[in-house]
């Protein structure tokens, strides 16, 4: 290529980042697949799925609790950025209320290895635990519910817009998977129902 004068193509210049050149934020796997818990507000899982609309893509954000497998926080935008993850985690920690330290497990992503992601735990006392980059199985239980939405509800349609997509997946969260759906980690009760009764359980100690 040098005798003959060619040049190969390069890419486009790194971006830097906005904090000088501060790399990612990456955390340890706390949660070692103990996906497993004894109580709620113990472990959260947290993850990104893709919702396709005639109008482009919308994307979800959803916030578990691992004790009861229900769906504690949640957000939907266009745009697949740190503020969708936060907004969801918003939401958790705002219905849950958590008094203890609680672990918030995600993949790699980008959102999630953002400065303004581990400063949101840090400021609301949560500990950030992330899976082996590229291994699905370490976040198995957050991706098994976007299989169950996509499975019962989505059904591989494409929705005409955007906020029919909202409805339609709010409905499937708030109206029958949290209070309805019947889970077999659950003793086959829904999520609401499995933690109504070990509250019950408790106070009966």
């Amino acid at each position: 290529m040098r005798a003959a004068g060619i040049r190969s193509q390069t890419g486009y210049r790194k971006r830097k980042w906005k904090r000088g050149g501060a790399p990612s934020v990456i955390s340890p796997n706390h949660l070692q697949r103990q996906f497993n818990v004894v109580e709620p507000n113990r472990a959260w899982v947290t993850d990104i799925t893709y919702i396709r609309t005639y109008e482009g893509w919308l994307y979800l954000a959803t916030v578990m609790d691992l004790f009861s497998r229900q769906i504690v926080g949640w957000s939907m935008s266009s745009r697949i950025d740190a503020d969708l993850v936060m907004k969801a985690l918003l939401m958790a920690v705002w219905r849950r209320r958590p008094m203890g330290e609680v672990l918030v497990h995600s993949d790699q992503g980008s959102q999630y290895t953002s400065h303004g992601w581990q400063d949101f735990l840090k400021e609301h006392g949560l500990v950030c635990s992330m899976s082996r980059r590229g291994n699905c199985h370490d976040n198995a239980v957050a991706e098994s519910f976007f299989q169950l939405l996509k499975r019962e509800r989505i059904k591989r349609k494409i929705y005409a817009t955007r906020d029919a997509a909202r409805q339609d997946i709010f409905d499937y969260i708030e109206m029958f998977y949290n209070p309805k759906r019947r889970h077999g980690f659950n003793e086959r009760k829904s999520p609401m129902e499995f933690e109504k009764l070990y509250f019950e359980r408790l106070a009966g100690v």
